[in-house]
């Protein structure tokens, strides 16, 4: 069952925190703590999970935004990890129809690329097969002429023809709260903006933590068998908090995305780009369904700074990918001034030579100077932290459900040698199997889209805006529901059709606690314009504090908090 998931349950959650007693308490509110919590929470386990910022805050709100196999680990052999993403990827489009889209992806072929056409064609036969041909469209071999036909504006000159392939796009930030919507929808206590202080020790095992509440400065204790840390580029941060024998896991990358109105780059698909200098791959990602279309353009692989916070887009990183689409695309005559938006994050890699052992890493690289980055593996690391505790790192979006069973599934397997060795520690019995292959949110199936449209014209002789429908699902009718119910006489922005009436549903149902999770993790407000959304703030900023029920000062308060996050999120533009 799926309820309300606002405001109001979190300041329930927060209740349950001091009043009751969990079995798993996750930190973290990314793609990671989401599955697990979703996953435990199916099996019966009591569960509580909370995030320091918004939802997704870190690297879940910054990746791609695909769902793909991984068709260039083919090259290091990974062949275990391409079938379970291809696995995955065939089961998100099934379930998840409204956030994981099909998409074809164009690879073009020039004179002296290190892959010809034949080992291109060996691998895209393969991606096919391990794929068990669950694949939204087989790989086709394009001529010259034919991928000229489809990319009129690709460089032309040593061009020998490509090759068409599918993957899929995700709402990747959207994709979490759903997936954490469906946890509480089966009993976890869920909340946002909650910062995990310091642990609570009962002898020489983590028995839970202190928490602060942001929001309110109100302190909490909670009370758990077993902590799960899934904190991403925090892993590091959080391991010392908790041990002074950490030792470093991680072996951060920074990875900067530009973003670019898909009329100035009328792309049909995305293509693969190498850069001549490295060989990284990046991609050019069309995005219809973002607004009025947009085309992102990532990612670059660097060196970060230790506290992921600190991590900024250099104008070297906007130079490097302009590089790149010039060089794919020299007639477009592309600028900087075409850039819409631009985001960074920072993948919580771990590093070439880490061996985990208990609470510790020994790290015998000892090295995070960058080099080499683009090997470090995608798969996620699972060890036993400080106290008893589980420390989670690295792993890929498309396998998030996948990775969520095995961290519980972990997690189980020391708990219960735990209580064999020691009786005071007491194992949760009747537990019944993980149920995480159906949909996050039932109501955005494909029969239930469909149904929603063909009810809107046949009964109510109504249009419902596509968008909305493929957004949210049923969710769609509420929010027109919400919009009939206001007087909304303001024009909206193109793209985003009842925008009051999203944010009045994202409050009510995706627990969006400030304007600016709003703008930049429930809808690409301020990614895909170029104006990022800020004519209708001041609106916007009235229906958020009606709908918590505020006042006009905090109102303005809250719209000056906006104004100074997405001032940040554009700092990088003073730096070109």
């Amino acid at each position: 069952m799926i309820g309300e998931f606002s405001y109001r349950s979190r300041e329930q959650a927060l209740d349950r925190f001091e009043k009751e007693s969990f079995d798993l308490l996750i930190i973290g509110g990314g793609i990671t703590g989401a599955a697990v919590a979703r996953d435990a929470s199916s099996r019966g386990l009591r569960v509580a999970l909370v995030e320091r910022r918004d939802f997704a805050f870190g690297t879940s709100s910054r990746s791609s935004k695909l769902i793909h196999g991984g068709l260039r680990y083919l090259e290091n052999m990974e062949f275990g990890l391409v079938f379970e993403a291809l696995s995955e990827r065939a089961l998100l489009l099934k379930t998840a129809p409204h956030m994981v889209r099909p998409l074809p992806f164009y690879l073009p072929v020039y004179q002296g690329d290190s892959n010809g056409r034949g080992i291109l064609s060996l691998g895209l036969w393969l991606y096919d097969l391990l794929a068990l041909f669950r694949t939204p469209g087989f790989h086709r071999s394009l001529s010259k002429k034919k991928i000229l036909k489809d990319i009129p504006f690709l460089k032309q000159e040593g061009l020998k023809g490509g090759f068409r392939y599918f993957d899929a796009s995700m709402w990747d930030d959207v994709l979490a709260v759903e997936t954490l919507r469906s946890a509480q929808g089966l009993g976890a206590a869920i909340a946002n903006y909650v910062e995990a202080v310091s642990p609570i020790w009962e002898e020489q095992r983590m028995v839970g933590f202190e928490l602060k509440d942001q929001e309110s400065s109100r302190r909490i204790s909670v009370k758990a068998s077993k902590v799960i840390f899934c904190t991403g580029p925090w892993t590091d941060w959080m391991g010392q908090k908790c041990s002074q024998k950490w030792k470093d896991w991680l072996n951060p990358s920074k990875g900067v995305h530009l973003i670019f109105d898909l009329k100035r780059i009328p792309i049909p698909g995305a293509m693969v780009m190498s850069h001549p200098k490295d060989g990284r791959i990046s991609f050019v990602i069309p995005r219809p369904d973002f607004g009025s279309g947009v085309v992102i353009v990532g990612t670059t692989d660097g060196p970060t700074p230790k506290d992921p916070e600190k991590v900024e887009i250099t104008a070297d990183d906007v130079q490097y990918l302009m590089e790149l689409l010039n060089r794919y695309f020299p007639g477009l005559k592309l600028t900087t001034s075409d850039i819409l938006s631009a985001y960074v994050g920072v993948r919580p890699l771990v590093g070439e030579g880490v061996s985990l052992m208990g609470s510790e890493a020994q790290d015998k690289k000892g090295t995070s100077d960058g080099h080499h980055l683009q090997k470090v593996s995608r798969e996620h690391f699972i060890d036993q932290g400080p106290g008893g505790s589980v420390v989670v790192a690295g792993g890929k979006y498309t396998t998030h459900r996948k990775m969520g069973e095995e961290i519980v599934e972990f997690t189980l397997k020391h708990w219960k040698a735990e209580s064999e060795r020691d009786v005071s520690v007491k194992f949760p019995q009747n537990l019944t199997q993980p149920e995480t292959r159906s949909p996050v949110n039932p109501g955005a199936t494909h029969e239930a889209m469909h149904d929603c449209l063909v009810k809107a014209q046949t009964q109510y002789s109504l249009e419902l805006p596509r968008e909305l429908v493929e957004r949210y699902g049923q969710g769609a009718w509420e929010i027109w529901n919400l919009h009939e119910k206001s007087a909304n006489s303001q024009v909206d922005p193109e793209g985003f059709p009842l925008l009051e009436a999203q944010l009045r549903y994202a409050i009510q149902n995706e627990m969006v606690i400030h304007l600016e999770d709003f703008y930049l993790r429930r809808l690409p407000l301020y990614a895909a314009r170029a104006d990022h959304g800020l004519p209708w703030a001041e609106a916007l900023v009235r229906v958020w504090a009606q709908e918590k029920r505020l006042s006009q000062e905090d109102a303005q308060q809250e719209l000056q908090r906006l104004k100074l996050e997405l001032e940040s999120r554009s700092s990088w533009m003073h730096r070109l």
